[in-house]
């Protein structure tokens, strides 16, 4: 009988990284390897790093110290590092965290199980050394899709899978599956809610963000596999996915069709036991009226825009090489209410950057104030290892970029609040996901996406606590706000689907 290995996978960061250690947990598997759940009960302990902004860094090394603790104490004998972090930095990491037993990159991904065994036997592995993925795909989108076969992208699958006889390219619309592929992933959690990776990469060149130099270029997964995905996972209980990539409103462009994802969508609702599909990171400078059309009209498509907007001042958005300002973007979500008035908004934004004057920030205050959005991210500004920004000039004292952050933080929280009471007396599919004694039952609807955008308090008419399971989506009349969260009072005569 072959010898008992466990693992524990820790994930931190982004739903995309959600995806890639479910990537990573099937291949385990696939070779034997036991999961468990937590890294104190597992031989190696795989930390799945974030590696975007300081604090997402700081929390990774905490997470891989954290995890090295426990081979004093535990049953932990390694502990590995993955993710963004170690593909960012790589040797560097390991140099700097000798705690971590191996510092993996992408390109160890396929080979995840001898890397691991390796280090279990108390071999090394040797760290690896970060590159810039940019460079590794042709520069020309619709060149790449070949190329692709032979650079590693977490939660594409291997090349050697695809199907031989897929088309060079694309017709408008879908392409057939040449016959099912196997799912690459393994569940993780019995969470009704599931990330699908739509795309890997980013063609953008933001001055502040580093993504794309260790995610490297755009590129589409093909429809098919998205689909059978898709189908794998509503199988395995799912009843909401999240399309999830770097830029969704770029998908199939280098596919031969700009329009692939307005195609791809009423695919993906019509999939067997699937209630809810979401749409996340959006950019407002890629916005199409039919993408805006198929996310307001298409029943299971959340009218859900998750959309970068980052600033509103002009000169601060060309200093970040983005577009647009203020009245645009609020034209933008005008043209979304127009079609859909109870629909889903929410963005990020940096205050502080380089250069930004008191008048540059009371316009991004003046965005925020008539936006009217669901949820708000805010972030000072900080300087990024191998970003434009980091060269430029008219950096703001750091006491300026904090107050900043606290004032815009604080009139985010006062807006979103009244953007939730605004939906007082609204009804609501809510997705119930979790039920227990302590916080009752609780939900999503189609505005709120896991995490980040709040949540719902189910009720009955006279208070208690309805009685439901997780999976469950119910329609459910608006009574009352706490912040960004709702509570509402379900609507049993109608629930369900």
């Amino acid at each position: 009988m072959p010898e008992r290995r466990t693992v524990a996978l820790v994930t931190l960061g982004c739903a995309r990284n959600e995806v890639d250690s479910e990537e990573l947990a099937g291949r385990l598997a696939a070779d034997g390897w036991e999961l468990v759940e937590n890294a104190e009960d597992a031989d190696v302990a795989v930390v799945n790093t974030c590696g975007f902004v300081e604090a997402a860094k700081k929390d990774s090394v905490d997470a891989l110290l954290e995890a090295n603790d426990l081979k004093d104490h535990g049953k932990t004998q390694a502990v590995v590092a993955v993710g963004c972090m170690a593909e960012r930095y790589g040797k560097e990491l390991a140099e700097a965290l000798p705690e971590a037993d191996g510092v993996l990159g992408f390109d160890d991904y396929a080979d995840i199980s001898n890397r691991l065994q390796t280090i279990l036997n108390g071999g090394s592995v040797e760290a690896h050394t970060p590159r810039d993925r940019r460079k590794l795909l042709p520069l020309s989108p619709v060149e790449r899709q070949e190329a692709a076969a032979a650079v590693a992208l977490p939660g594409h699958g291997d090349a050697a899978e695809a199907p031989v006889d897929a088309p060079a390219d694309l017709p408008e619309g879908l392409a057939p599956a040449s016959g099912p592929r196997a799912p690459l992933r393994r569940r993780l959690d019995t969470s009704p809610v599931a990330s699908v990776k739509l795309a890997s990469g980013c063609d953008r060149r933001c001055s502040f963000c580093a993504i794309p130099s260790f995610r490297g270029s755009f590129v589409s997964r093909r429809p098919s596999d998205v689909l059978n995905e898709t189908r794998w996972l509503a199988e395995q209980g799912v009843k909401e996915v999240m399309l999830v990539s770097e830029n969704n409103t770029s998908y199939g462009k280098d596919l031969g069709d700009i329009r692939l994802l307005e195609s791809l969508l009423p695919e993906l609702a019509a999939v067997d036991g699937i209630e809810r599909v979401r749409v996340s990171y959006l950019q407002p400078a890629e916005m199409r009226p039919g993408l805006i059309d198929v996310l307001t009209s298409t029943e299971k498509v959340a009218p859900y825009f998750d959309l970068s907007f980052q600033h509103s001042a002009p000169d601060v958005l060309r200093a970040m090489r983005r577009f647009g300002d203020t009245d645009r973007f609020l034209e933008l979500l005008e043209t979304i209410r127009s079609k859909a008035p109870t629909a889903g908004a929410r963005s990020n934004f940096i205050v502080g950057f380089p250069g930004e004057t008191e008048a540059d920030f009371a316009e991004l205050e003046r965005f925020v104030t008539h936006a009217r959005l669901d949820a708000v991210g805010v972030f000072g500004y900080s300087d990024e290892d191998g970003t434009e920004a980091a060269t430029y000039e008219h950096k703001l004292d750091q006491d300026v970029v904090d107050a900043r952050l606290a004032h815009l933080s604080r009139l985010a929280e006062e807006l979103t609040a009244q953007r939730a009471e605004e939906r007082l007396g609204e009804t609501l599919e809510v997705l119930v996901e979790s039920v227990d004694d302590e916080d009752g039952v609780i939900g999503r609807a189609a505005h709120q996406a896991p995490e980040t955008d709040g949540q719902v308090l189910l009720t009955t008419a006279d208070g208690a606590s309805p009685d439901l399971t997780p999976g469950r989506m119910v329609r459910a009349k608006v009574v009352g706000t706490e912040g960004v969260d709702l509570v509402a009072e379900c609507l049993f005569e109608e629930a369900g689907r």
